[in-house]
C-alpha cells in the first residue's frame, strides 16, 4: 500500500542530465519519501565527448560506459527501455522496452532528459550511406569500417577502388565533427605504417561544414588554431560547404565538387529528442520552452532539461537567451531540476537555474589541442592537459576514471593494434539504423491513446 501512496518520480534519459537528477534525488530524498523509476535503454551513462577517442582506439568502449548500478546507495528502479510519448493529461508515459513490450508508467512527477538525435536533412543518400557519432555502438562500428577500409585497399588491385577507400569524408565543423576528423585522422596516419603496400599520400581526409569557421564558439583565434592543427596534418578543411548527395562510392558536395569515398560521417548538429513533439507543447528551436526553474508551464509535475529543453540561460542576462545543448550545462541542470521536484514535493518554492558558462576544451589527438577554460585561450600540451583534465574530473566513478587513465598511458607509450574487433558485418549499418526516430509516437496518437483511456480533458 506504501508503494501506492508514495509520490512517482519518472526520469526518462541516463545522460549527463538524467544521471545526475536520479544521483541527487537518491542522496536528497528521505527513505521512503517517493519511488523513483529511470527509463533508459542502457545500464550505463555514456561519456558523449570520449567518442572519437573510442573511434580512434585511445580509449576502449567499456572506458566511456559508466555502469548506472555502480552506487552503495543505488535504489532507483531501472526500466530498460525508451520514453516514445507521454501523456501529461493522464500523467502517464508511454516506454517500448528492449523486449519489444509497451508500458503505461504512471507519474506524479516526470523529468524529461532524453537527450537529443543527429539531425539530418533531405539530402539524398545521407540517412542510407553516413555514419553518426551519437552512440557507443556507432564510435566502434566507424573504428572497424575505418580499419576495413585499409584492409581492402591493401587487398584491392584496382587503382580507382583504393583511392576511393582511403579517402574519408566527416561533415560537421563543431566540437564533434572536428574531434572526429583529428582522431581518425591520427588513426589511419599511424596504422598506414603497417600497410606496406599502401601509399601514405593517397590517405585524404575532408572536413566540411557550411558554416564559414570551425567551432565559433572557441573565437578568433582559437578557432584558427584549431585549422591550422589539421591542414597541417593534411586534413583539407571546407568551409560554406555541405554535402548535396550521397552514393555508396562517392559523395557531392554543394561546391560540385565530387569525392569518391566509401565513408561519411555525419556530425552536423543535433536536434531535440522526437519524444518532445508527443507532448504538444511550445517548443523553441525543437526543444522544449521550460521556465528557468524548468519545469514546463501549463502541465503539472512536469520538468525538462539538457538538449530537449530551452532552459533560459539566466547567467547570461539577454532576453530569450538559453542554455547551449553542452555536457557542462547538463549535468549542472540535472542536479537544480532534482532540487526543484524535491521542493514542490515538499511544498517550498523553487529556485532558478543559474551557471556561468566555464569555457571550452577540444581535444585533437596526441598533443594538440585547444581549450578556453575561464575565458583563458590555451594551445599544445597545457591545452591537451586542461581537456583531459576536465574529461577525467568529470567522469563519475572512480573505476571509469581508471580504466581512461590507463588507456591514455598504454596508448600514449604503445599505441594501437589496429583490430578489427568484428562490429563491422556484412550488412551495412548507418546512421539510421542506430537511432530509432521512427519508434515515437506523434501528438496525433498521443490524443488518441488519451481519449481511448479516459483521461481527463485540460
Amino acid at each position: 500500500m506504501d508503494h501506492v501512496t508514495r509520490p512517482r518520480i519518472l526520469v526518462v534519459g541516463a545522460g549527463f542530465a538524467g544521471v545526475e537528477c536520479v544521483r541527487r534525488l537518491e542522496r536528497a530524498l528521505a527513505p521512503g519519501e517517493a519511488d523513483v523509476t529511470l527509463v533508459t535503454p542502457f545500464d550505463y551513462q555514456l561519456y558523449l565527448p570520449l567518442l572519437p577517442q573510442v573511434a580512434s582506439g585511445v580509449l576502449t568502449p567499456q572506458s566511456t560506459a559508466v555502469s548506472l548500478r555502480r552506487s552503495r546507495k543505488y535504489r532507483t528502479r531501472i526500466i530498460p527501455g525508451g520514453a516514445i510519448g507521454v501523456d501529461t493529461r493522464a500523467k502517464v508515459c508511454v516506454v517500448r522496452t528492449i523486449a519489444d513490450r509497451t508500458l503505461d508508467v504512471p507519474y506524479d512527477y516526470i523529468v524529461l532528459a532524453p537527450g537529443s538525435v543527429t539531425r539530418t536533412f533531405d539530402i539524398p543518400g545521407l540517412t542510407e550511406q553516413a555514419f553518426g557519432m551519437k552512440t557507443l555502438a556507432e564510435a566502434a562500428y566507424v573504428r572497424d569500417h575505418v580499419i576495413s577500409q585499409l584492409d581492402l585497399a591493401d587487398a584491392s588491385e584496382d587503382p580507382d577502388e583504393r583511392a576511393s577507400r582511403l579517402q574519408f569524408v566527416v561533415v560537421g565543423g563543431g566540437y564533434a565533427g572536428t574531434e572526429t576528423a583529428a582522431c581518425l585522422q591520427r588513426l589511419t596516419h599511424a596504422a598506414v605504417r603497417r600497410y606496406p603496400r599502401l601509399d601514405p599520400g593517397l590517405i585524404k581526409w575532408h572536413l566540411i561544414d557550411i558554416a564559414p569557421t570551425l567551432m565559433p564558439e572557441l573565437g578568433e583565434k582559437l578557432g584558427r588554431s584549431a585549422q591550422e592543427i589539421l591542414r597541417r596534418r593534411g586534413i583539407e578543411i571546407s568551409l560554406g560547404v555541405s554535402i548535396a548527395k550521397a552514393g555508396p562510392e562517392e559523395v557531392t558536395f554543394t561546391d560540385g565538387r565530387v569525392v569518391p569515398t566509401r565513408t561519411l560521417i555525419w556530425t552536423a548538429g543535433v536536434a531535440a529528442s522526437p519524444l518532445v513533439a508527443t507532448l504538444g507543447a511550445e517548443t523553441v528551436k525543437g526543444r522544449l520552452a521550460v521556465a528557468a526553474e524548468m519545469n514546463l508551464p501549463g502541465h503539472d509535475g512536469v520538468f525538462a532539461l539538457g538538449d530537449s529543453a530551452a532552459v533560459p540561460d539566466v547567467a547570461k542576462g539577454e532576453e530569450g537567451a538559453v542554455c547551449p545543448p553542452t555536457a557542462q550545462h547538463a549535468m549542472r541542470q540535472g542536479k537544480a531540476v532534482a532540487d526543484n521536484v524535491i521542493a514542490t514535493l515538499r511544498g517550498r518554492a523553487m529556485r532558478p537555474y543559474v551557471h556561468k558558462d566555464l569555457g571550452l576544451v577540444v581535444d585533437l589527438g596526441g598533443t594538440d589541442a585547444v581549450a578556453k577554460p575561464l575565458g583563458i585561450e590555451l594551445r599544445g600540451l597545457p591545452a591537451q592537459a586542461v581537456a583531459r583534465g576536465y574529461h577525467w574530473s568529470a567522469l563519475r566513478t572512480g573505476v571509469a576514471k581508471t580504466r581512461v587513465m590507463t588507456n591514455w598511458l598504454l596508448n600514449a607509450f604503445a599505441g594501437d593494434d589496429f583490430v578489427r574487433t568484428g562490429f563491422q558485418s556484412r550488412k551495412p549499418a548507418q546512421l539510421k539504423d542506430f537511432e530509432y526516430t521512427d519508434a515515437y509516437l506523434t501528438a496525433e496518437q498521443m490524443r488518441e491513446r488519451s481519449e481511448r483511456t479516459g483521461a481527463p480533458q485540460g
